[in-house]
């Protein structure tokens, strides 16, 4: 057997509707994790759909309790072909967002697989069922082919609160390091760059949010009799905010931004467009980082957002100076910036541009992280995509957006490699939601490739990544 002849074999699964029958059936369960009122279907979804799928291939199960959300369950699937052969950890994750079954359009119903053209409409269709179900069949077309073999040990991570911010899941990675232990991470989540387009990123942009407020005083003033003797907390928050991201968008708080994108970056970006597909918005070529280009403004740099502004009764203005105001800010940032320090960047800059009363609060955050782009296993996965796909396959240095990536890169110190299997506008967490079949099924025979190569050459690989490591002094 060789790699084609598996890849043929993952192909003529996809084609006989066998994946897309799996696939119904998993998006039929209504795992809703922002709900209290699906403990049920969670732990269904593991124990009726993913334990007796890694169980034919022969693995292992522990099931975990979460040690922050009650009946948000882990599973942590282990294959132990050899000790001696690598091991790979993957990812998924079982739960989905609201369904908003009652906004769908006509003829759709987020629990049902509706197939109109290319389309596969479902909610988790494609996040994330759709796209850790395309993971598990390659590793069950690879174990045929193999006569009941990987060629590579295996451990497979679920957990059934993504959709909630992860809870328990640092801990879990923390408290299971043993259980865990792996030389490389290969999972899929996120939209590829556009649908055509096979995509590989290496990480994610971090992310915190924080709270910006003006307490003046404890109650309103008619506007009439004390305009231009109060302050007004909306006017001067306008002005702070302003003073921290200007008209154009560009991040002001110099603490705040990254070091000057590498050249290994640069060239990278350089072959990325991240906009101009069919349903994509029009960007505003004005708007951010001057001097970058979209790609890097996306993927290489800083953009602080302001996602809400609340001062007085916007549903019903009245004549009257406010009395606080207050805005909820966002930092999306990539590796080497000083987000830790986040309160004190801002606090000092509004203090230097006379905004002393403002009070920073820090609200939630996660690290940016990113696989050098360098590494030989980064290579070796854009390879096997160029050849199975027939395409030359795009290469984000990290996500736009932000992942639980940090878990698997930081806490447990493994090179991640990420290949989705959605693209941009899936519909992802909103109505509508769909997978597209063309996408499913290449995503099919890349990660049957991937699969099957890492059992042929997989110590060689870690051998070269190792040494990789190690001559950047990060071994």
């Amino acid at each position: 057997m060789t790699g084609e002849q598996a890849v043929a074999l993952a192909t003529a699964y996809f084609d006989s509707g066998e994946f897309k029958s799996v696939l119904a059936r998993r998006v039929a369960m209504v795992t809703e994790s922002q709900r209290d009122d699906r403990d049920a279907e969670l732990q269904r979804y593991l124990d009726h759909e993913i334990a007796p799928a890694l169980s034919e291939l022969g693995f292992k199960l522990h099931q975990f309790a979460n040690p922050q959300a009650e009946n948000r369950p882990f599973l942590i699937a282990t294959r132990v072909e050899n000790p001696q052969l690598p091991t790979m950890l993957c990812y998924g994750h079982g739960d989905v967002v609201f369904g908003d079954d009652e906004n769908w359009r006509s003829g759709l119903t987020p629990w049902q697989l509706v197939e109109e053209g290319d389309r596969w409409y479902a909610r988790g269709s494609a996040d994330n069922k759709g796209q850790h179900s395309i993971n598990i069949a390659a590793l069950e077309q690879v174990y045929k082919a193999r006569g009941g073999q990987l060629g590579f040990n295996c451990t497979f991570l679920f957990e059934m609160g993504e959709e909630i911010s992860s809870p328990g899941l640092a801990e879990i990675c923390q408290q299971q390091q043993q259980l865990l232990k792996a030389d490389l991470f290969i999972a899929s989540d996120g939209p590829r760059l556009n649908a055509v387009r096979p995509t590989l990123f290496l990480g994610s942009r971090g992310c915190i949010n924080f709270r910006l407020s003006i307490n003046a005083r404890a109650k309103d003033y008619h506007s009439g009799n004390w305009g231009g003797l109060l302050s007004n907390p909306g006017t001067q928050l306008a002005n702070a905010v302003a003073c921290l991201v200007n008209e154009k968008g560009q991040l002001q708080v110099a603490a705040l931004n990254p070091p000057a994108i590498s050249a290994a970056v640069c060239e990278i970006l350089s072959d990325i467009d991240p906009a101009g597909s069919e349903t994509d918005p029009e960007i505003d070529s004005r708007w951010g980082a001057e001097g970058l280009s979209p790609a890097e403004r996306l993927y290489g740099w800083n953009t602080l957002e302001v996602l809400s502004f609340l001062t007085g009764n916007p549903a019903r203005p009245m004549n009257a100076i406010p009395g606080k105001a207050t805005a909820v800010c966002q930092l999306r940032f990539v590796v080497e910036t000083d987000w830790q320090h986040l309160a004190h960047h801002v606090s000092e800059h509004l203090r230097l541009h006379g905004f002393s009363n403002v009070e920073v609060e820090v609200l939630r955050g996660s690290p940016a992280t990113r696989l050098d782009p360098t590494d030989p296993l980064v290579g070796w996965a854009l390879g096997i995509m160029d050849k199975t796909s027939g395409k030359k396959p795009a290469l984000l240095p990290n996500l736009g957006g932000s992942l639980p990536n940090d878990v698997f890169s930081d806490i447990l110190g493994l090179p991640t490699l990420w290949i989705p299997h959605s693209y941009p506008a899936c519909g992802q967490h909103a109505v509508d939601e769909h997978m597209l079949k063309s996408i499913a099924r290449e995503g099919l025979q890349m990660m049957t490739a991937l699969f099957w190569d890492l059992g042929e050459q997989g110590a060689a690989l870690i051998a070269q990544h190792q040494a990789h490591k190690a001559s950047k002094g990060t071994a």
